[in-house]
């Protein structure tokens, strides 16, 4: 039997490598999405060569908004059909507020991370016409229920994308199903001390952050859930049942 395919944007790196890993690991093909390069690394890679998945890399600008289209024509030429899964991981992550926000940065913030992944969704569900029924699962971000004032291109553009899903899963409803995952704070890139993380850890419900497996496991879950739609899990300790004032980096500090 074939495998199912699965398309990872973002998916050689963080947690889009994450992702893509245990998609390898269940047994799904990989079309893998980079902005500038495809190439896995790391432990990515070694999933892939001890599971013998067949992968390809494809490179994609999403500040080009038809990029989608010729991203998905790409894949279905290499693999000779369309993605069953696609999970829409790539994403920027702006660092502007009331005081710095500019029109350029909210649009590049829109077009890469709701404008894209709506038109991937939108044209996956066209191509996907005569095929069972696929999955879309978008990856959003905990503060999308309790806002703060950080980030505010970038938060504005993920809560775009979070009421897509609705919308698009009864829209798509005959060809996909559309759920979401929402992450909060995973990786780090020595933006925080040890001691800081230990102080936001504490402040979360389930006195843990979560780790990149977990989202991916919740991914993975969706991708085989045939009976769930329009949903969104979040996977964040907690973090989405309380309010907290700035963004993580501000917290527990001294």
């Amino acid at each position: 039997m074939t495998a199912p395919l699965a398309l990872v944007t973002g998916g050689v790196r963080r947690v889009g490598a994450a992702i893509s890993g245990k998609l390898a690991g269940a047994g799904y093909d990989l079309a893998l999405h980079g902005h500038s390069d495809a190439e896995p690394e790391g432990e990515l890679l070694a999933t892939l060569k001890s599971s013998h998945t067949d992968w390809h890399g494809f490179v994609a600008d999403f500040n080009d908004t038809t990029s989608a289209s010729a991203l998905l024509t790409e894949v279905i030429k290499h693999f000779g059909r369309p993605p069953d899964v696609l999970v829409n991981s790539a994403s920027i992550f702006g660092q502007d507020d009331l005081s710095s926000i500019d029109p350029d940065a909210l649009e590049k913030h829109m077009s890469v991370n709701m404008m894209l992944p709506v038109l991937l969704t939108v044209a996956l569900a066209k191509a996907r016409r005569n095929e069972d029924r696929g999955c879309v699962v978008h990856i959003l971000d905990q503060r999308i229920r309790n806002p703060n004032h950080d980030q505010l291109s970038y938060t504005l553009s993920k809560q775009a994308l979070s009421e897509s899903v609705k919308t698009l899963a009864l829209t798509c409803s005959a060809t996909m199903r559309v759920n979401a995952v929402a992450p909060g704070l995973t990786l780090t890139a020595g933006e925080y001390g040890k001691e800081q993380l230990a102080e936001i850890t504490d402040m979360m419900p389930l006195d843990i952050l979560p780790n990149p497996d977990d989202i991916a496991e919740a991914v993975l879950y969706l991708a085989r859930a045939q009976s769930v739609t329009g949903q969104t899990i979040y996977v964040d300790g907690g973090a989405n049942l309380k309010s907290f004032d700035r963004d993580f980096v501000h917290l527990g500090k001294s």
